[in-house]
This record gives structure tokens, sequence and C-alpha cells, in this order.
């Protein structure tokens, strides 16, 4: 049985309308556009409904026939959401007060999307955390109240369950997967105490030992949790919006690791900036992080927060899984040019590197194959349209909007896990009739003048780091970085000239080198001999550090500084021996 067609809801001021994915691109027979402005468009979870606002109503159908499933009259609507199982329509419209009503509207709304009756009103002033959280199989449904968590059970939303009582609780969120549910909390920090996030399981919830594990950190405004898909382990990117030391105009970011087994880290990353972008693989064994100042770097790690492959530096700010894990695309939108690097993840093997300049959306179709990029509104107003990709970097299918008008949103139909096989990494590119848009090598800019000579190196702004395997080989040691290989080069030369050294006869008259023995004795002067053992004592440090180098590890400042300290070190001990 072939696998299904994605659908792709297209809204702009054109009105509402879905296609058929690829490889036909055309409009959806058996849906009807609505050519009236739509505030908002939505798939339920497992792709069998649509459901949009136009300003006048609110409509659910089915994506197989087009048929009329509910219709409810609230022309103020401006999002919408299912529910896992799409029992339930979640509807919401901006809180407002009336003379008649000085307490205001309940203005979220939860509905039953069958019989098309109300199930609860309930006050949702901020946009902020608009939608309850449910467990996969609506078993449990969370809310922040009033910075604290409301849990209902059984979509029965008439009585609290459980209550999570914390100190301003400013965000939270549900584990994705089967029972038992988690939840991560995230707390600001106050009065000097520093901000913490903590994962409970589902009821469990009070007590000192409640928490399945907890992490502690200052530098923290606000935070972006992100559970995998096997609800194991949580990434939490904290952010400040000022940079104290004037280094980042975006603030700073730091990530940290928790795990429900209590495992607790703080990601060390190798190069100074911004944290761009966090994504989890599917698969929920790695992820990967773009971050560093331009040209960012892109680092895979496992779950021990040790990386696993370093893809180098590149023009970046963005990292997308193909739902089936098997593809990474490293993406650079917003202010870049619209660069993607399309990497097989198994090889680590670059498959393709195409170009969407002034994209400001990119999204996987649910088949792992294909990809939709598109320039938007109000982010950029002119030039809007979508193009549909195959990963090898052929369009197949492109689209733009008429003199006048605008595109709002693109958004595939969501289809349940593994209705889509993944499929064998292709290299050639696809046929299209659109072609390719592959990013042409960049060049370095010569004067007029000097254009008739011959091309001569030239120093770049930023040296670029080509990509690199980080993981150890099977039965050997691991491999090296840039800097570890420079340092083990040092050390062997270092080493050879000793052997040297000492393999030439010495003349009679010069001191004979000192052996460990030796040294090791005293000088008779108890001042020289406390230097002595304080330098040796230095130098084995460094020694340490420069094995934990060698093997990978990355090192702090303060160490780096100790390392570069070394050759001094050894010309005063060289001195302290000699006046002996």
């Amino acid at each position: 049985m072939a696998p299904p067609v994605p659908l792709l809801a297209v809204r702009g001021s054109g009105g509402t309308s879905l296609l058929c994915g690829p490889p036909s691109c055309e409009q959806y027979a058996t849906f009807h556009s609505d050519s009236r402005v739509s505030r908002c468009v939505t798939f339920s979870r497992d792709g069998t409904l649509f459901s949009w606002c136009n300003g006048h109503n609110v409509s659910v159908v089915r994506c197989s026939d087009g048929s009329v499933v509910s219709s409810f009259d609230l022309p103020k609507t401006s999002l919408l959401d299912f529910s896992p199982l799409g029992s339930i329509l979640v509807t919401w419209q901006p809180y407002s007060k009336t003379q008649d009503s000085p307490q205001g509207e309940a203005n979220l709304q939860l509905w039953n999307i069958q019989s098309g009756q109300l199930i609860k009103a309930l006050y949702q002033k901020k946009v902020d955390s608009w939608c309850p959280s449910w467990s996969e199989d609506e078993s449990i449904c969370v809310r922040s109240v009033n910075n604290e968590l409301h849990f209902y059970e059984n979509n029965d939303f008439n009585s609290i369950a459980n209550k999570l009582h914390m100190q301003k609780v400013s965000d939270f969120e549900v584990s994705p997967g089967g029972q038992p549910s988690k939840v991560a909390v995230y707390v600001p920090g106050s009065k000097g105490a520093p901000s913490f996030v903590r994962l409970y399981q589902y009821p469990v919830l009070g007590g000192p030992t409640a928490a399945l594990a907890n992490k502690s950190f200052f530098k923290a405004d606000r935070v972006s949790m992100q559970w995998n898909r096997k609800a194991t382990a949580v990434l939490v990117t904290a952010s400040t919006e000022v940079d104290k030391t004037g280094a980042s105009y975006y603030g700073e970011q730091t990530l940290h690791y928790l795990g429900v087994n209590g495992e607790t880290a703080l990601v060390q990353l190798q190069k100074n900036g911004p944290i761009y972008d966090v994504a989890w693989s599917p698969g929920a064994a790695e992820f990967c992080v773009v971050y560093g100042f331009m040209p960012a770097k892109a680092t895979v790690f496992n779950l021990k927060c040790d990386p696993v492959f370093d893809f180098g530096t590149g023009p970046r700010n963005a990292a997308y899984y193909s739902p089936q894990g098997h593809i990474l695309v490293l993406a650079g939108f917003g202010n870049l040019r619209g660069q993607m690097e399309v990497w097989d993840v198994k090889k680590y093997k670059q498959v393709s590197k195409p170009q969407a300049p002034d994209a400001t959306h990119f999204s996987w179709c649910p088949d792992g194959e294909h990809v939709v990029t598109a320039t938007c509104s109000p982010r950029l107003r002119v030039s809007n349209g979508f193009k549909i990709w195959h990963y090898t970097g052929s369009v197949l299918h492109q689209w733009n909007v008429e003199a006048g008008s605008e595109l709002w949103e693109v958004r595939w139909q969501s289809f349940p896990d593994g209705s889509f096989p993944e499929r064998p990494v292709k290299y050639q590119a696809a046929p299209s009739q659109l072609g390719t848009t592959q990013a042409p090598p960049t060049q370095a800019y010569r004067p007029p003048a000097l254009r008739h000579l011959p091309a001569t190196p030239s120093s770049k702004l930023h040296e670029e780091e080509p990509p690199q395997n980080m993981r150890a080989p099977v039965g050997g040691d691991k491999v090296l970085s840039k800097s570890a290989l420079k340092n083990q080069k040092k050390r062997e030369a270092k080493k050879a000239a000793k052997q040297e050294t000492k393999s030439e006869p010495e003349p009679p008259s010069d001191p004979a080198p000192i052996s460990n023995s030796q040294s090791e004795a005293s000088s008779g002067d108890p001042e020289t001999d406390k230097k002595i053992k304080n330098l040796k004592k230095k130098l084995k440090a460094i020694e340490e550090l420069k094995e934990q180098q060698a093997t990978g590890k990355v090192l702090q400042k303060n160490q780096l500084e100790k390392l570069q300290k070394e050759e001094q070190l050894l010309k005063e001990m060289e001195e302290l021996q000699i006046t002996q």
C-alpha cells in the first residue's frame, strides 16, 4: 500500500486553500478554498481534521473528503489547537472587558468536536502558554494559573485533580509519549537566589524527594525547554536579555541537560557567542546545537553531552532533523542568505547545499523527502511565496503571490509516527523542470586594478573550520581535535629533541644533566627547594590538562591560560636547578 500524500495548508490575504503535496502540488479537489481572510489554521495531530477561522466562524472539516464536522460561531477567534486525540478543539480570543461584563468574558474555550458542545470556558489573559498541555493519551491536562500548575484528569475540567504549588512557576513542558507522564517546571530566580528547572513524574508532585531531577543556574531571564521523543531527557536553553560584558547584542545563553534518571550537566560549547538553535534527533539519543559568533559552529552531542560530530563553521542559525531522523538540515535564514546544508546523519556526509534567499519559514514534509521554504508577511512584505524542494536541492514547485497580495503561513498536514518509512538517502539531484539552486562557491573580493594579476592567497576575515568526526573509532582512541593534534606534535618534537641531547656526548667541563633523583635532592636552600616543589606541582597539573585535551575534552579559559605558561615555568625550573 502506497503511503498517503501530505497536504499543505496555505493562508494569505487571498484566503485559505489546501494543496496536494509533491509531486503534483495541485489544489486539493475535495476542499473548497475559502476566499475570506483567515486568522489561523491548524491540523489535528493525526492529520484527519483541519480547522480554520475566517473572521466569521470556526470550521472543522475532514481532510479525507472535505466534509464539515463542526462549525462554531466564534468570529473573534485568534488561535486554534486540537487535543492530541482530536476530541477537543481549543479556541482563544483576546481578553476584553465591556460595560455588561466588567470581569470580562471567558476567552479560552474547550469544545467537543463531535457534538459541538462547549465543555469549559476559562480565563486566559496572556497569549503566552495560552493552550492547555495534554499527555498524548489525554489522561492528564495541565494549565498554568496564577504561577501554579493545575492538573485535570480524563478531560474533566470541572474539578482540579492535582496542583503543583511552587513559588512563581513561570513555564512548564509536559513530556511526549505514553504513561507515566512527566512535567518540566521552570521557576525564575529572585533576590539573589538562582533560577531552577525540576522534573516531576505525575502524580508525585510534593515532598523534598518528589523531583526526578533538579538543575539550578544564574543568568536566566527566560528559558526554552525541549523534551526528547522518548521523554528521558530535557534540554534547557537559559537566556538573558542583556550581555553585561557587551560581547553580544543577543544577550547570553547557556545550555543545560536534565535526565529523568537524575543526571544533570552544563553542555560545554567550543565557541563563544549566542545559541541560535537546539534540536533533538527523532531517535532521542542525540541533539544538535548551532552556536557561536558568525560564522557559527554546529555540533551533535550524545546523551552524555560529549561531542559526536562537529560540522565546522558556516553561515547558519537553525537546525532541522527530518521526521525519520536520517537527514539534518543546517540553515541560515533571517539576516543570512538562506544557505541550507543537507547532511546524511548516519554517514555524516553532505548531500546538497541549496540556497533559499529571503526565506522566513522552513519545515519538513512528513514523508522525510521534501521540505517547504516560504517568504511570509509581516516579516517580509515583498516577494512573498513558497517553494517545495527535494532534499537533494531540486525545486519541485514554486508559487508566488500576485502583486499587492501577501502570504502569511504555510503548514504541512500532520501524520502519526511511522506513517512514512525511512528511505535510503540519495545524493543525486531529483529531476525537476525548475532545476536546483546550489550555492555558488564564494570568492574573495579583488579590486579592479588587481584583477589582471594572478590570484594570490589572501587573508580571510574568519578562519573556516572544516567538519570533524568527534566519535571515537571502534577499538581505538578518540579522534583528536585540531588543537590536540598540534599539542601532540609539540610534545613528540620536544621528546625527540631531549633524546638527541642525551645521545650526544657532553664536554667534561659542563655539569652533568640533573636526573630526577638529583633534582629531588635538597639544594641546601629551603627557599629554593620550596620554589622547585611548587614549579613541579604546576608542571604536573599542566601535563594532566594536556592529557585531558588530547582525549578531546574542552578546557576552560583559565585552564588554557595555564597551558600557555608551560615554557615560562620550565625556564624558571631550569634557572633554579642551575643555581643549585
